[in-house]
């Protein structure tokens, strides 16, 4: 079996007892406009191979397929506390919060801001699935809630924003402006000039990072990849349209806390 590459966060990296990983479009079987770690069962893709890549991808972290546990994820701001694999269908949710150790808690994205939070102490983690509407909805904050009733403390919290659309590459309509702005009138402060005057760049880490800083979890980080820009290492929803690609991968970010 070929290694699978893995990206990770020094605010994640050496916390006791957690591993955790970004993984990257490399390392897996699926081929074409799914080549080759495609861990999305909400695919096109062949479901052997997508199965077979999220064996690789559960291994990587030292566990097995039957320990990873991904929601059907909706853009919602809806968190799942678990303590055991998902049995029958994944629910829907964005946020999957977990104290079992061994049992892999994991968000899908393709442009989304995936989110890694850890509290060491208390061990207790989470992954949360941030596209802008789920970010907007409180998704960040509904994974930190579920922590805590766990236990966790956000002060003692280490959380990384993964593999996402970088702002050099997030164009949105000024109706997208309006909608933020409509919410909260500082989010003006997420949105750059474009190209065209009809049009704003948008900074979906630094949002992520804002929401889970505004929650008590100052120790965070996006690890600075830009899930667009950057081809041949992940799968990107904008780059599959501005393509006219009918379809595209789904990256896994993943954590789990070792026995």
């Amino acid at each position: 079996m070929s290694e699978v590459p893995i990206l990770t966060s020094q605010r994640l990296a050496g916390l006791a007892g957690v591993r955790h990983g970004f993984f990257t479009r490399q390392g897996g079987v699926s081929e074409g406009l799914y080549a080759s770690l495609n861990v999305g069962r909400g695919s096109g893709d062949d479901p052997v191979r997508v199965a077979e890549n999220r064996t690789r991808a559960a291994r990587a972290l030292g566990g097995d397929v039957g320990a990873l546990a991904t929601a059907y994820q909706v853009h919602s701001a809806r968190a799942v506390v678990i303590d055991g694999p998902f049995e029958g269908e994944s629910p829907h949710a964005d946020a999957v919060v977990t104290r079992t150790p061994g049992l892999i808690c994991g968000a899908l994205a393709a442009d989304c801001a995936p989110v890694l939070i850890a509290d060491p102490e208390a061990r207790v983690i989470a992954a949360a699935h941030a596209g802008w509407r789920g970010a907007l909805g409180g998704v960040v904050e509904a994974a930190i809630d579920a922590m805590v009733q766990l236990g966790a403390n956000p002060a003692r919290m280490r959380a990384a924003v993964g593999p996402c659309i970088g702002p050099a590459s997030y164009e949105v309509g000024l109706e997208f402006v309006e909608t933020f702005v409509a919410a909260d009138a500082p989010n003006d402060r997420y949105f750059a000039p474009a190209a065209s005057v009809e049009k704003r760049r948008f900074d979906l880490p630094a949002f992520v990072l804002s929401r889970l800083a505004a929650a008590g979890v100052t120790h965070a980080e996006w690890i600075g990849r830009d899930t667009f820009a950057e081809a041949d290492l992940f799968f990107s929803n904008r780059r599959a349209v501005h393509r006219g690609e009918r379809d595209y991968g789904r990256l896994l970010s993943a954590i789990v806390l070792t026995p």
